[in-house]
């Protein structure tokens, strides 16, 4: 439900100010409002702007490290211990600490990783000669050594070789002649072009082999003139070299992690939440000598953050409730603090706009008829029991996402109630219990809860579930409308109110179900919720909006409906499933037609069951529009 919000008021001198802001922040439970908007003759002075600036720029500089720096497993405790050390550090004493830090580490780390770096590029170059070499090693008793003379290696793909030609009387062009090619496969996709040219002449070659984009073989100078199995030696032995220096380096990288991660990612972090207190800090007011902080807090942390800024600062920090007029509780930001049972379906409540604080918080009312609805519709044991081992695996395989642990949270819930009313159908995988003899439907005041026998009944039964639904909610708007004082609204709902009931009296007594006398009374209801209605809706709308509401309460006919379609699929499954010669496809048909069945009863009976709430029953109270209570605190970690 709802939680009762307080405003407050929190001064003090100025010079306590930032040490207050870390202890709201710390606290998180104060719902900032800008007092500089409410209080127009005491301004807020800005944050200087140069320490926005470094603390941005130190991040930067952490953030590299970080990147840099291998992680390490820390101490979760430990490194709660230092966290609190540092976040209470006066700012410039963290500055100073973060500096510190940085010099430590920064110059060292930076040259470590590029060593790594430098590394890491001839190691690349080298397993990129090697594969080169292994290419054309076959031909290397075709390359001619001539002085005064250069040999290159092109290596073109075969669907392009018609390109050699063209290349051949370029460089032709280029040298005057003194030129020589040779081309040969070295695989199924590679040609292998063997170039011999003045070397007076090389510029002006690998330019025109370099603006044509041809992969050209060019080995370091301390390879040059030497046999390529020499070459690979020398490769060979050169790589292992550099994996040594590789690893050697990222020993020291690990070194220098162990003593220093937990501290770095430490500061960090909390230049992170000093950051976002920045960003907050245009919302507190100050003059010379004092400041000012406002904002709303839940009635039950009230005396927690009270004590919170007490244990700190004494009667230094004063903490003032204030009195509000019944349109500034109107502005309230709204806080659930529902039982563990409800809470789930807050989830479901982000589909409309939040409530507002005045008004009352439909959860509850979600949370028992939701899974009912939900049970009715499905009704089956078998499919309840899947349904709960499915919502069961899920939340164990995803433990971090809210939203899948809340969604199969009230699977579960729903669960229940499917089983129920599975029992009562005599369902278990459709008719299939009852076909073997383990269940049968449960007969109740001379009514089977057979759903393919008893039809009318239960479309009976569903709508008057719509007209406890639909009333309820008109009952919540009866009450929202004495909380808000709001005269037109609390006709209506008490016009409503009666004309649906004279309505429900006069159809009753037609049919006989209840005296026929009542005829009259209900007349005589509806008479008297038409003046009502008037006032409230207007002339025209008002008695419209009867058609409505009855339409709204006929709308919970789906769920016999609903409920039908999927125990006639199942039954069609157990159908077809034993119609088969071979028993093996006849379970295998019938199983998936279960499992179609399955995850349609888990999507379409959960969307119409949100829709009979939304929009047949919540429109009967339900405005929303409120404000999310969003603390001033650190933001979860993910």
């Amino acid at each position: 439900m709802l939680q009762k919000m307080r405003k407050i008021l929190v001064t003090g001198s100025k010079r306590n100010s930032q040490e207050v802001v870390d202890v709201l922040y710390h606290a998180g439970t104060l719902h900032l409002e800008d007092v500089s908007n409410r209080i127009m003759e005491i301004r807020l002075d800005k944050w200087e702007p140069e320490i926005r600036e470094e603390i941005t720029a130190l991040l930067v500089k952490i953030g590299g490290l970080l990147l840099t720096l291998p992680e390490v497993r820390v101490d979760k405790e430990h490194r709660n211990q230092v966290y609190d050390e540092i976040y209470w550090m006066k700012y410039p004493d963290l500055v100073g600490r973060t500096h510190a830090v940085l010099s430590a580490f920064e110059h060292s780390v930076k040259d470590l990783s590029a060593r790594k770096s430098d590394l890491g590029l001839a190691l690349t170059a080298l397993n990129r000669y090697e594969k080169t070499i292994q290419k054309i090693q076959s031909l290397e008793d075709q390359l001619p050594y001539l002085e005064g003379y250069e040999v290159t290696v092109l290596l073109i793909q075969k669907e392009f070789e018609d390109v050699i030609p063209v290349i051949r009387n370029e460089l032709m062009k280029i040298t005057r002649n003194q030129c020589e090619m040779v081309a040969a496969g070295i695989d199924e996709d590679t040609i292998a072009a063997i170039t011999v040219f003045n070397k007076r002449m090389s510029e002006e070659v690998h330019s025109f082999i370099f603006s044509k984009n041809v992969n050209e073989v060019r080995l370091p100078p301390e390879y040059m003139g030497m046999p390529f199995t020499e070459v690979l030696q020398h490769i060979e032995g050169r790589r292992k070299e550099i994996l040594d220096e590789i690893r050697e380096i990222d020993g020291e990288l690990k070194a220098l992690s162990a003593s220093g991660f937990e501290e770095i990612s430490v500061l960090r972090d909390v230049l992170v939440d000093r950051s976002r207190e920045i960003e907050a800090f245009d919302q507190f007011g100050q003059t010379g000598h004092f400041f000012m902080v406002m904002g709303w807090v839940p009635e039950i942390y009230l005396d927690t953050t009270r004590d919170a800024l007490f244990s700190r600062f004494g009667n230094r920090v004063v903490v003032t409730e204030l009195s509000l007029s019944r349109d500034e509780c109107e502005h309230a930001p709204t806080f659930y603090n529902n039982p563990p049972i409800v809470r789930p379906f807050e989830f479901l409540m982000q589909l409309v706009r939040p409530p507002k604080y005045m008004e009352i918080d439909p959860s509850p009312l979600l949370a028992f008829f939701f899974p009912l609805f939900f049970g009715l519709m499905v009704g089956d044991i078998g499919y309840g029991l899947v349904i709960l081992i499915f919502a069961l695996a899920v939340k164990k395989r995803f433990k971090d996402l809210d939203w899948a642990q809340s969604l199969m949270t009230i699977m579960i819930i729903s669960a229940v109630p499917t089983i129920f009313f599975g029992y009562l159908y005599g369902e278990f995988f459709g008719d299939f219990g009852e076909l073997m003899g383990w269940l049968h439907p449960v007969h109740l005041f001379g009514i089977t809860w057979n759903r393919i026998e008893a039809m009318l009944p239960l479309l009976i039964f569903t709508i008057a579930l719509g007209v406890v639904h639909v009333f309820l909610g008109l009952c919540l708007g009866i009450v929202n409308a004495v909380r808000m004082k709001n005269r037109k609204h609390l006709c209506e709902k008490v016009g409503m109110l009666t004309a649906v009931t004279g309505i429900i009296l006069v159809i009753a007594a037609s049919a006989e179900l209840i005296p026929v006398i009542l005829v009259s009374a209900g007349i005589i209801v509806l008479i008297i919720a038409f003046p009502l209605l008037i006032y409230g809706g207007g002339a025209v709308a008002g008695p419209l909006e009867i058609m409505g509401t009855v339409g709204n309460i006929l709308s919970y006919a789906r769920i016999m409906a609903i409920g039908m379609a999927s125990v006639i699929l199942a039954m069609v499954a157990n159908t077809l499933g034993g119609s088969m010669d071979v028993a093996l496809l006849g379970v295998l048909v019938a199983s998936l037609i279960h499992i179609l069945n399955i995850a349609l009863a888990m999507f379409s009976p959960s969307l119409h069951s949100i829709r009979l709430h939304v929009v047949e029953c919540y429109s009967k109270f339900y405005e929303g529009g409120g404000i999310p209570y969003k603390p001033f605190r650190k933001k979860p970690e993910i």
